[in-house]
């Protein structure tokens, strides 16, 4: 069934904190962000998701915010394929990197208007981006999260930034509880530059039952737990694909064919190999938001699960109506 994603409305998207490795130079000052373009590669990401059935509503954009840019951070709907049950009408708000604290209360009243109960996650976490379907299970990435700062070192300039990882592993107890009785498969992450989950893994196909992994992005026995649990079904991901950010795609389906919305700039292998799967890719350029915010497609994007299946009360369907790309940006942008 066609998708209801949320995207964030690229008006103020610059780098404010620079709490990537993306985000500075080999100086370490933070990047400048060219406007014109990043609106340019959003819309036609946007239009693209359109084009292929996806119902886009747009958050709107606030000046001191620019991460609202990737609501993938905002935190996630479970069950996201609802089947009817009301129930699933849940959403569980993260809990951000300092500098992202303010987004919280951004999303909250926009997922209620949305008709969604917003429930907060206590430890820190920053949502899909770090846990997701796959398969018969959810994966939930972690690392060590630090305090972000500078650091000496020897070598030209003297010293490095630090930047930890988003998610920390106290906070599987509380997914565990959320998702029960479902499988929930924790996995380490290893590289700075891949700080979230969904930059290294991503599950796609008719059930997610394959994975796309860049294992050098994952501890030791979180690669071994990922081999042991996916088998044949894995495809790894070379170095430069993974620097694409490959792993940061979004799949949906339309006219009874499956797509895989991807980085423009991934091999040509890697498409055949989707493609050997019965998945089609779509290849958008985002380069703007991956090379100076440290996000590409699916971090610009927020699962919410079939738009048949999204809160049915007349104030929810007319917000959502008011939300939409179409209705707020037209067909010709």
């Amino acid at each position: 069934m066609p998708r209801t994603i949320l995207m964030g409305d690229p008006a103020y998207f610059s780098v404010l904190g620079g709490a990537n490795p993306h985000t500075r130079n080999a100086l370490g000052l933070r990047k400048k962000v060219d406007p014109t373009r990043a609106r340019v590669q959003w819309h036609a990401l946007a239009r693209a998701l359109v084009h292929h059935g996806v119902e886009v509503c747009v958050i709107e954009a606030h000046p001191r915010l620019s991460g609202l840019v990737y609501p993938a951070n905002a935190g996630f709907r479970f069950p996201l394929e609802a089947r009817g049950d009301a129930a699933a009408n849940k959403f569980f708000l993260s809990n951000l990197i300092p500098t992202r604290q303010g987004e919280r209360e951004i999303y909250r009243p926009f997922l209620r208007a949305m008709g969604y109960e917003t429930i907060d996650v206590a430890a820190r976490f920053e949502g899909e981006a770090d846990f997701f379907p796959a398969a018969d299970s959810m994966i939930f990435t972690h690392g060590r999260v630090e305090r972000q700062r500078f650091v000496p070192r020897l070598g030209l300039p003297p010293w490095k930034r630090r930047y930890g990882f988003r998610s920390e592993i106290g906070a599987l107890g509380e997914l565990r509880a959320i998702v029960a009785p479902q499988r929930v498969l924790s996995i380490e992450l290893a590289l700075e530059a891949h700080y979230h989950g969904d930059t290294v893994l991503c599950s796609f196909g008719p059930h997610r039952e394959y994975l796309l992994v860049y294992m050098e992005g994952l501890s030791p026995a979180s690669r071994d737990l990922i081999r042991a649990q996916f088998g044949n079904d894995l495809i790894g991901l070379t170095q430069s694909d993974a620097e694409f950010y490959a792993a940061n795609s979004f799949q949906t389906d339309h006219d009874g064919r499956l797509y895989l919305f991807m980085p423009e700039g991934v091999s040509a292998g890697l498409q055949r190999e989707i493609q050997a799967r019965g998945v089609e890719p779509v290849l958008v350029n985002v380069s703007e938001f991956l090379a100076k915010g440290g996000g590409s497609i699916k971090c610009m994007i927020l699962d919410l699960g079939p738009s048949a299946e999204q809160p049915a009360d007349p104030a929810a369907v007319a917000f959502r109506a008011e939300r939409c790309y179409l209705r707020l940006f037209g067909s010709s942008v």
